[in-house]
């Protein structure tokens, strides 16, 4: 499939929406009023600090919702507005939040339901409006909303866009695309489909691998049978690793991605020859800013001296769970929760642990004073983080009395 002129020709389409539709001015004061926070503001006037009683509050210096977060909700705002007496779908969660999924369920949005792994679109009727969330979607679920003559709704973030242009120059010059990303995540999967050949490595280990097999050859049914569900139809290890370009899901932790690169740049040189890189090598620039910042921000935080670290995001956050992992890194105590109901009575939170389900942890905040560093995903509202930081004042209060 040509998908860069299927692309061409679904964006001038009359059905076919990128922008929003001129209610901004409406929107602007839904989001300010549920997503918004005046106590979070305050923290970020008084250099991302806030003390109150035994409490420092410690905030990363970015968090919390990027450009490309608050587009695709107001677009999905806008859409209801736009569309008031329409059947409203969108393909899966427009963001990973629960509580911004929640407000577009209770403005009658329908989510796309999973059936064994496969989205049934039977629900959508010609006519109906599909929102694309900000992970965008694939190219077969665009294909299929266009065919049925539905209204498309495009909220994907131009930062994965990028991606998606990055993985077409790959196909041009006939390279496999080595994808850093997790192969179920809605943005991996949109963005493979853009590709002709590619394979997903989840990380630095299973890049070595790959590097290794190109490098020394291998048991290519082992090389196989390992990735399974990451590549693409067809694929052969012994022929379509000769030539490679890298891309990878924008949530993705930068310091891996950006080795993971220069890993596949190094194995082609050795392999072809300095002078013959340009031919089996191909490498852009398409890590997320927001991401970026986010986790520069976290790198920068846990440098100093915490008690523990509060990491704020939907579960099934990829950038949220890579906040995580510097915090584990830097044997910060750290917890990740959803939202601030997580935060219990009694001096106990629920939480989940990195790779592991929910817990629930007793005495989680140490008596005295203390120092909580917090930081949210990109997903993750404002409003969201007062919440749980008004739990934890409160909590510690209530001990002192």
């Amino acid at each position: 499939m040509d998908t860069k002129a299927f692309k061409r020709s679904l964006q001038q389409s009359e059905n076919y929406h990128r922008k929003g539709f001129g209610h901004e001015a409406e929107v602007a004061g839904v989001m300010q009023t549920a997503y918004q926070s005046s106590l979070i503001q305050q923290i970020r006037d008084n250099n991302y600090r806030l003390e109150c009683g035994a409490v420092t509050i410690r905030l990363a210096q970015a968090f919390g919702f990027c450009w490309g977060v608050e587009r695709a909700v107001a677009i999905a705002y806008e859409t209801r507005q736009h569309f008031p007496s329409e059947r409203i779908w969108i393909t899966n969660e427009i963001i990973h939040n629960p509580s911004v999924n929640q407000h577009l369920r209770d403005m009658e949005v329908g989510f796309i339901a999973v059936e064994k792994g496969q989205k049934d679109f039977s629900v959508v009727d010609s006519g109906d409006v599909v929102i694309l969330p900000a992970f965008g979607a694939s190219v077969q679920e665009m294909q299929l909303l266009n065919d049925k003559g539905c209204k498309i709704v495009d909220t994907t973030c131009p930062w994965v866009s990028k991606v998606w242009n990055t993985v077409e120059k790959h196909k041009k010059r006939n390279y496999t695309s080595i994808i850093h990303g997790q192969y179920k995540h809605e943005e991996t999967v949109a963005t493979s489909s853009f590709a002709d050949k590619y394979l997903i490595v989840l990380n630095w280990q299973e890049a070595e691998y790959v590097s290794n097999y190109i490098l020394h050859g291998g048991d290519r049914d082992e090389f196989l049978a390992k990735f399974s569900k990451a590549y693409s139809a067809g694929f052969d290890p012994d022929v379509d690793l000769e030539s490679v370009g890298i891309a990878n899901q924008t949530t993705m932790l930068k310091t891996e991605t950006e080795n993971i690169g220069k890993l596949f740049e190094k194995t082609m040189m050795r392999k072809f020859g300095p002078e013959n890189l340009n031919d089996h090598f191909q490498s852009f620039n398409t890590i997320c800013d927001a991401t970026q910042e986010r986790q520069d921000a976290m790198l920068s935080l846990v440098e100093e001296k915490l008690d523990l670290m509060l990491v704020i995001g939907g579960f099934n956050s990829s950038n949220t769970t890579h906040l995580q992992e510097i915090a584990i890194d830097k044997t910060v105590p750290s917890y990740h929760i959803d939202c601030a109901e997580r935060i219990l009575p009694g001096n106990r939170i629920e939480h989940k642990p990195l790779g592991a389900d929910l817990v629930v942890t007793e005495g989680w905040l140490p008596d005295g004073k203390i120092v909580v560093g917090v930081t949210s995903g990109a997903s993750t509202p404002d409003k969201v983080v007062e919440d749980a930081i008004e739990r934890i004042l409160a909590m510690k209060a209530a001990a002192v009395v």
